[in-house]
């Protein structure tokens, strides 16, 4: 016998519709010896905000505004990773030492022109952030004199996937500073 299943009504679509983004609950509240786990942006858990290595700077800018971030990952034509990219590079001297040397104006300026490249990056291994307190990351990005940590797990073929982000200002909110 042949089980016989209706369709579902269709509606129409409306105007001005979202869409459900995924969201990550970090505890509001955190001392030093709490789990690193519980300061860690956990992309596997929401979405990275990105940027394309082609993008000009001022759009970069304004992504982060409206995404309330303060770094983006710069992706390459082939959704690699190619870099990193932070409030810091755009508005500190970056953009004006890249003026002095090849010239042009602000408006001419690419987010591959000041970013910080894949290969000058060092991140930190998902096993071992498991075990970590938030000690050991405040600790870590005090040392690196960094504002952001990447944190990655190794695929199946050996590569690096980038599953977390830790950045000093959401620890230091965590921690009532």
């Amino acid at each position: 016998m042949i089980k016989e299943y209706p369709p579902l009504k269709a509606h129409p679509f409306k105007s001005g519709t979202t869409f459900a983004r995924p969201t990550q609950v970090l505890p509001e509240w955190v001392t030093l010896d709490d789990s690193a786990l519980n300061v860690m942006t956990d992309l596997r858990r929401v979405s990275v905000v990105n940027v394309r290595a082609k993008t000009p700077i001022d759009m970069a800018n304004a992504k982060m505004i409206r995404y309330g971030v303060r770094m983006l990952l710069v992706l390459d034509d082939a959704d690699k990773v190619a870099g990193l990219l932070t409030a810091t590079d755009i508005l500190g001297e970056k953009p004006m030492l890249f003026l002095q040397d090849m010239g042009g104006t602000h408006a001419d300026i690419m987010v591959r022109d000041i970013m910080t490249l894949q290969r000058e990056i060092e991140v930190l291994k998902l096993q071992d952030v498991q075990g970590a307190k938030v000690g050991h990351v405040a600790a870590t990005l005090k040392q690196a004199g960094r504002q952001h940590a990447i944190v990655v797990e190794e695929g199946g073929d050996g590569n690096h996937i980038v599953c977390g982000l830790f950045s000093s200002t959401q620890i230091a909110r965590q921690l009532g500073a």
